[in-house]
């Protein structure tokens, strides 16, 4: 068994829980789409930081430039970061993910309050820690994007790239049908910017990335036993942050229906 195999074997479980993850379950109208889209945006805002984080390591960024060791890996990370920053969206517009997904957001009319104020207090240089405790988010979202930043501060490409690899793009299809599934095809088809969003996702990253984003992860380990474990463990706790990211979402949803029926 390589190591990338026993990578797989030992996330296995937890793979399975997200998939099997009872928010999917609780995901029964319009209400609960919204609620969890106000929370997910920030998993979907982080990504693009963990993405930036590698196009520094494994890409030239600086001037003078420098060829690097893996032109391969290099059109791989490039090519997220195009796709991922400026995307055409339904209607022919240049928009990045996140923005498409905000879009998605005011089209379902969820709450777009917490993450254009977490922007905006980036935008005057906030910190990222400080600018997640203005915010009356829920403990286990705040926790995901401290978690992101944690991995980023230490600047260890490897683990950087293992929670991006194994915690993120190759969920990211399964999540969204996942999504479909539950919530219903009629729900979905009456907002076509979250129908493009979800099939744009689906389309991008699907099949595409799988390969070269384990190639990546070979090239950073290489024969350092020591860096595989690191990204392991990275893999299995970025799992388990994304795990609980989706609990409090399903609480959330939970709490919402309480108080509905105790207003009925």
């Amino acid at each position: 068994m390589d190591q990338i195999e026993k990578i797989e074997k030992n996330i296995a479980p937890s793979r399975e829980a997200l998939r099997k993850h009872r928010v999917y379950s609780e995901l029964k109208d319009i209400h609960d789409v919204r609620l969890f889209m106000e929370q997910h945006v920030f998993a979907v805002w982080d990504f693009m930081s963990l993405l930036k984080a590698l196009q520094q390591e494994l890409t030239c960024t600086t001037v003078p430039w420098m060829p690097k060791a893996d032109a391969k890996v290099a059109h791989f990370i490039n090519e997220i970061v195009l796709g991922e920053e400026s995307d055409v969206n339904e209607i022919g517009e240049y928009r990045s993910h996140f923005e498409m997904y905000l879009d998605a957001m005011g089209e379902m009319g969820a709450d777009k309050a917490f993450i254009n104020a977490f922007i905006s207090n980036l935008r005057t240089g906030t910190s990222v820690q400080d600018a997640l405790m203005k915010l009356n988010l829920p403990e286990t979202t705040r926790k995901f994007v401290e978690f992101t930043f944690k991995l980023i501060d230490r600047k260890r490409p490897h683990e950087i790239a293992s929670a991006f690899t194994f915690g993120r793009e190759d969920l990211i299809p399964d999540m969204f049908l996942a999504i479909i599934d539950r919530s219903g095809q009629e729900g979905v088809t009456a907002y076509p910017k979250l129908k493009y969003y979800l099939e744009r996702h689906i389309e991008v990253d699907g099949d595409d990335h799988g390969p070269l984003a384990l190639k990546m992860i070979e090239q950073l380990c290489g024969a350092d036993e020591q860096k595989w474990k690191e990204a392991e463990m990275v893999a299995i706790e970025a799992l388990h942050h994304r795990i609980a990211l989706w609990n409090g979402v399903a609480d959330l949803i939970l709490t919402r229906e309480a108080k509905t029926r105790l207003h009925h």
